[in-house]
C-alpha cells in the first residue's frame, strides 16, 4: 500500500494512471508557444505553398517536395487551436473522443511526414549536384509525386492503428501516464525509424553537397558560403526541432522498461522538460518555410514577380471597374433622358390621340357644340 501511495497512481479499468502531474507548470509556455506558432506558421506556410506552386508549374522537382512539406505544416497548424484549448482546460478534452484521435493522428503524421520530406530533399539536392549527368532527365514532376504519395501512405498506414485504441485517459488526449509495453516498444520504433535513420541521411547528404560544391570550380564563393549555410541551417532546425523530442521519448521508454511497476514518480518529474520539447517539435512549422523558401532566389524573385503583378491587375481592375461604372452611369442617364423623351413622346402621341378624336367627333355632330 505504500509502494502504491508513493508511485502516486489509480488503478482504472485494469490501467494505471499517474496523478499530480504538474500540468499546469507548463500551462503558459505551451499557449504562449502554440498561439505564436499559430500566427506565424498559418500565413508563412500559404504563402510558402503559394510561391512554391509558382515553381512546380516550371516542372520544379524539388518544389514539390516544399509544397507537400507546406501542405502537411497548414493541415497540423489547423489543429493548434484544439490543443490551445486542451491546454487552457488544464489537460481535460472536452472535444469528443473522434476529435481527439483525428487531432493526435494529424500531430503525428505532420512530425513523420514532415521529417521524410527533409530527407528528400536533401537527397534531391544531393543527387542533382554529386550525380549532376547520371540525373539530368531522371528527376521530375512525376517521380516527385509518385514519391510524396507514398511516404504519405505509408506513414498514415502506420499511424492508422490510432483510431482503434482508447485515445482518452483520465480526460487526457494522448497523454498515457504511465506508458504501457505497446507505447514503449512504438517509442524504440520511432526513435530508430523516424529520427536516427533520417538523420544519417540528412548528414550524409548535406556533407556530401558541401564537399561538392567546396571542390567545384564552377562554383561561385557566394554560392558556396549559400550552401555551406544552408546545410547548417537544415541540420540545427531538425536537431532543435526534432531531436530533444525523441530523446525525452527514448529516455521515458527505457525507464519504464526497467521500472515497469512504478514509473510515476519519474513521468512526475520529466514531463515538464517533454512540454518545453513538444513545444520545439511545433516549432518546424515556423523553420521549414523560412529554410527551404525563404532563402532561394528564385522563389524571392518569383515572389515580387507575383506582388508586381498583382498590384498590376488590381489597378488594372480597379480601372476596369471605374471605367464600367461611368459607362453604367452614362447608360443610366441615356436610358433616363430616353425614358423621359419617351414619356414625353406617349403624352404628346396621347394628347394628338385626344385631340384627333375630339375633331373627329365634332365634324360627325356639328350641332352637338352648343
Amino acid at each position: 500500500m505504500g509502494d502504491h501511495a508513493a508511485c502516486a497512481t489509480i488503478e482504472k479499468d485494469n490501467s494505471t494512471i499517474c496523478l499530480d502531474i504538474p500540468y499546469k507548470d507548463s500551462k503558459i509556455l505551451l499557449i504562449a508557444v502554440y498561439s505564436i506558432v499559430f500566427a506565424i506558421g498559418l500565413p508563412a506556410n500559404c504563402l510558402t505553398s503559394l510561391l512554391a506552386f509558382v515553381q512546380i508549374q516550371r516542372n520544379n522537382a524539388i518544389a514539390i517536395y516544399i509544397f507537400s512539406l507546406s501542405l502537411c505544416d497548414l493541415m497540423y497548424l489547423s489543429t493548434l487551436p484544439l490543443w490551445i484549448i486542451y491546454v487552457q482546460h488544464d489537460h481535460h478534452w472536452t472535444m469528443g473522443e473522434q476529435v481527439c484521435k483525428l487531432t493526435g493522428f494529424i500531430f503525428f503524421c505532420n512530425i513523420y511526414i514532415s521529417i521524410l520530406l527533409l530527407c528528400c530533399i536533401s537527397l534531391d539536392r544531393y543527387v542533382a549536384l554529386v550525380y549532376a549527368l547520371e540525373s539530368r532527365g531522371r528527376r521530375g514532376r512525376k517521380k516527385a509525386i509518385i514519391i510524396v504519395c507514398f511516404l504519405v501512405a505509408v506513414v498514415a498506414i502506420i499511424h492508422s492503428p490510432i483510431f482503434k485504441m482508447d485515445s482518452i485517459h483520465n480526460n487526457n488526449c494522448f497523454e498515457t501516464l504511465p506508458l504501457d509495453k505497446t507505447l514503449a516498444s512504438f517509442s524504440f520504433a520511432r526513435f530508430l525509424f523516424g529520427f536516427v535513420i533520417p538523420f544519417t541521411i540528412l548528414i550524409f547528404t548535406n556533407y556530401k553537397i558541401f564537399q561538392r560544391t567546396k571542390t567545384s570550380d564552377s562554383v561561385t564563393c557566394h554560392q558556396k558560403a549559400k550552401v555551406k549555410y544552408l546545410a547548417i541551417a537544415i541540420i540545427v532546425i531538425f536537431l532543435m526541432c526534432f531531436a530533444p523530442y525523441h530523446v525525452v521519448l527514448l529516455i521515458r521508454a527505457i525507464y519504464f522498461m526497467f521500472h515497469q511497476d512504478c514509473s510515476c514518480p519519474f513521468e512526475k518529474s520529466i514531463y515538464s522538460v517533454f512540454t518545453v520539447f513538444l513545444c520545439l517539435s511545433t516549432a518546424n512549422g515556423i523553420a521549414d518555410p523560412i529554410i527551404y523558401v525563404l532563402t532561394s532566389e528564385n522563389v524571392r524573385k518569383d515572389f515580387y514577380r507575383s506582388l508586381r503583378r498583382w498590384k498590376s491587375n488590381s489597378s488594372r481592375l480597379n480601372s476596369s471597374i471605374n471605367h464600367k461604372t461611368d459607362s453604367s452611369k452614362l447608360k443610366m442617364q441615356k436610358e433616363s433622358q430616353e425614358g423621359v423623351l419617351g414619356e414625353e413622346n406617349k403624352e404628346i402621341a396621347s394628347s394628338s390621340h385626344v385631340q384627333e378624336t375630339v375633331c373627329s367627333h365634332n365634324s360627325k355632330d356639328p350641332e352637338g357644340g352648343s
